[in-house]
Formats: structure tokens, sequence, C-alpha cells
């Protein structure tokens, strides 16, 4: 049984069911912070949010493999192939920056 998760690139507007309500609860797989970096890019911003979304999908794996819905082989090689695209879009979203220099 393999694993699907839908990934996100790029920034798009937050729906208005995505708001925080009065308690500051969002919605799911919604971006937590905002990229406050000195060297900010519009790259980095996107690798922030990739980043983002890899620990939350990480988090939602763990807990499936927790409650006995996967097992640790089937999580541990979705957290591989999670890993690996946050590993290219590292690659891709921050190379050029390694070059221009």
């Amino acid at each position: 049984m393999g694993l699907t998760l839908v990934t996100t690139a790029g920034s798009r507007p937050t729906p208005p069911e995505a708001q925080p309500d009065d308690e500051g609860v969002r919605a799911p797989m919604e971006p937590h912070s905002a990229y406050r970096g000195p060297d900010w890019t519009p790259q980095r911003l996107m690798f922030h949010q990739n980043l983002e979304s890899f620990a939350e999908r990480v988090g939602l794996v763990v807990g499936l493999q927790s409650n006995g819905k996967v097992s640790q082989e089937q999580a541990y090689a979705e957290i591989r192939r999670i890993w690996k695209e946050l590993k290219d879009s590292k690659d891709l979203l921050l190379k050029s920056r390694k070059e221009d220099s």
C-alpha cells in the first residue's frame, strides 16, 4: 500500500476556511509562519514553504504509523521519498544562488 500525499508548490492565497479562527486554529497543510530571513528571495520563500510542508507530512506519516494504519517500513519509505523531494527542491531553488556568488 503506497501513501499518496499531495504536494503544494509556490505561494497561494489562504482560503477563508484556513484563516485562523478566534482560537488561532489553522486548517491542516497551510503554512504556519512567514519566512523572515535576512536574505529573503522568492526562491527561499518557496523552499521555506516546502520545508514546512515536509514537516507536516512527516508528522502525518508518523501518526499513521503510530495508529497502525501503515507499517514501519511503509512509513520509512514514505518519509524517505518526501525527504528526496525536499532535497531536490533545495537543489533546484537554492542552487542558482550558489552559482551567482
